[in-house]
């Protein structure tokens, strides 16, 4: 759309400095209310993920602003994780934007497919998020960046809805989306 405002989106390496930034953003009401558990609980985990062998954490920039967190994992990696039925290279995808005044403009689906196109570029065949099914704003972001859900599941957090997103030059015949996320 000509209209539509232009947005150029970064995702840069948590470094142990923006540590306190994650902080705030996690007790911020719109980020709790998804996000987990306590944010001290929350924080000592994302610190774990900057060793990680299975997540990457990553700070989404805006422009020059920094305005959420995002991190993907891969479920192989991880013993017993409940997604490792999903194609080898599947990687999960977690995020959130910690700016309240971003909140509800459009952002999240342009960010999520912006970032879902460079680990396409990488060759990764499948990215899955898993929502709250009563997170019903980050199910239509899902959706509006080209996820499809598949499946419901109960995860460590509670009930999820599983949805994925597909490679097209992994899996280039139309149709086959039905089939493969069954």
């Amino acid at each position: 759309m000509p209209n539509e405002p232009i947005y150029r989106y970064r995702f840069i390496p948590v470094e142990p400095r923006h540590l306190n930034m994650i902080s705030e953003w996690l007790a911020e009401p719109h980020v709790a209310k998804w996000w987990g558990g306590a944010a001290e609980e929350e924080m000592a985990i994302i610190t774990e993920h900057l060793d990680s062998v299975s997540v990457e954490p990553f700070i989404i920039m805006l422009g020059d602003e920094a305005i959420g967190y995002l991190q993907t994992y891969d479920p192989h990696l991880e013993d017993d994780h409940p997604y490792q039925d999903q194609p080898t290279g599947t990687l999960g995808l977690d995020q959130f934007i910690g700016e309240p005044d971003l909140i509800g403009q459009g952002h999240r689906p342009r960010l999520l497919d912006e970032f879902v196109s460079l680990l396409f570029e990488e060759g990764v065949p499948r990215v899955i998020v898993d929502p709250d099914p009563a997170n019903k704003h980050a199910i239509k972001a899902y959706e509006k960046a080209g996820f499809v859900a598949f499946d419901t599941r109960t995860s460590i957090y509670g009930p999820a809805l599983l949805m994925a997103r597909d490679n097209p030059e992994q899996w280039p015949e139309e149709g086959q989306a039905e089939t493969r996320l069954q």
